[in-house]
């Protein structure tokens, strides 16, 4: 064997030898949809956790039943765990196995994880049903959670059904989720797509969000967003909000949301603030490349949110907004009004741009209602009455 040969042939064992596989049938995991397998993946992890090399779980195809599973990553020793997953993840489809916990499938102190393939499903189904008729019921658990974690990666991933968020990044830095898809029914309450809050460096791109409530949220406390290549609808559309129920409260600041298409949802591209006083803001904000296709509030800043209208503050939201741009914005709205800009009247809104905004209703140009606010227009159709 040639001097070259050997060298290629100890570069390839040692890639084989410095990756190791862990399978979670050979921990106890029961493909059958009916056994509970959470301490097989929880071992699994376990393992590759404390591995000093990089490592990959893998989920054989199949469908296994998790009653919930907390991976900490705390005092993991490989900085590269990979989860790639052929089957599917179920939820316990009865609400009250876990009532008391907020989380199905949570990741808390992780560092490099990437997870690709598979689907998440969490069963939802009886919940909602709770929840609709109006009946005392848990608040339900969200699917795929991430706290404290850096460096992540979701990819190729379907998340479906459930009982609440679908997806939740808190207190992370630099995650990226790629090619989801998301999926719960029109009807289904509070179950988010995707809900970002206290994060830096998350970007959600070539995604599928389909939900009862927001495709994609984000909350207070998060900077250096890129969301890019969405189609949403059933659902909510994509709020910055709701922003400003606490008076001490982080902001929001360098957001990039582009080539995105809404279809049939309640509201496009969305900013929402409670009407009460707050130190919080918004800032740097770019909505661009965007198509409505029926949308029934395409581009819409409330600074006077209150769901449901019950006990409403009724006072100047304090959360300042300012540097929105919307460019480049066509379709249609299912109301006249297509843009309604109502902005806090103790702390009214600034640098508001409206450029290339171009959407019909019944093939006839929209309104636009402007409150509190300061900016400027330009492109091919001037919005009547608005700055």
């Amino acid at each position: 064997m040639s001097p070259l040969a050997i060298f290629f042939l100890f570069l390839i064992n040692s890639s084989l030898a410095s990756n190791t596989n862990y399978n979670v049938q050979n921990y106890g995991a029961k493909s059958d949809g009916e056994t509970d397998s959470s301490e097989a993946f929880l071992s699994a992890w376990s393992a590759a956790c404390a591995s000093t090399s990089s490592s990959t779980i893998y989920v054989p195809r199949g469908n296994y039943l998790i009653r919930n599973a907390y991976f900490n990553g705390k005092t993991c020793q490989s900085k590269a765990i990979t989860i790639r997953i052929d089957g599917t993840l179920l939820a316990p489809s009865d609400y009250n196995v876990n009532s008391d916990d907020e989380n199905w499938i949570k990741f808390e102190k992780v560092n490099g994880v990437s997870i690709y393939g598979g689907t998440f499903d969490g069963q939802g189904a009886v919940l909602w049903a709770c929840k609709n008729s109006n009946k005392n019921c848990p608040d339900g658990t969200t699917a795929l959670s991430f706290y404290k974690s850096n460096n992540i990666i979701v990819s190729g991933v379907t998340i479906q059904n459930s009982q609440m968020f679908q997806i939740l990044v808190d207190r992370c830095h630099n995650v990226k989720l790629l090619e989801v898809k998301v999926s719960a029914p029109e009807n289904s309450p509070n179950t988010d797509g995707i809900h970002i809050k206290l994060s830096s460096g998350v970007s959600i791109m070539n995604s599928q969000i389909g939900t009862g409530d927001d495709c994609i949220s984000i909350g207070p406390g998060n900077s250096n967003l890129w969301i890019e290549g969405i189609a949403c609808g059933p659902g909510h559309g994509i709020s910055i909000g709701s922003l400003g129920w606490k008076k001490q409260e982080l902001g929001v600041q360098n957001v990039t949301i582009k080539t995105v298409t809404f279809t049939g949802t309640t509201n496009g591209v969305r900013v929402k603030t409670w009407a009460r006083p707050s130190n919080g803001f918004v800032r740097n904000v770019l909505f661009q490349h965007i198509v409505m296709v029926n949308v029934k509030n395409p581009i819409i800043i409330d600074q006077n949110y209150c769901p449901n209208h019950e006990s409403c503050p009724h006072k100047g939201s304090g959360v300042k907004i300012s540097d929105v741009t919307y460019q480049d914005i066509h379709g249609t709205s299912a109301t006249k009004v297509a843009v309604k800009l109502d902005c806090s009247k103790s702390n009214p809104c600034s640098g508001i741009t409206l450029e290339d905004v171009n959407l019909s209703y019944n093939d006839h140009p929209t309104k636009a209602s402007c409150v509190n606010v300061s900016g400027r227009v330009s492109g091919l159709q001037k919005p009547a009455n608005c700055l």
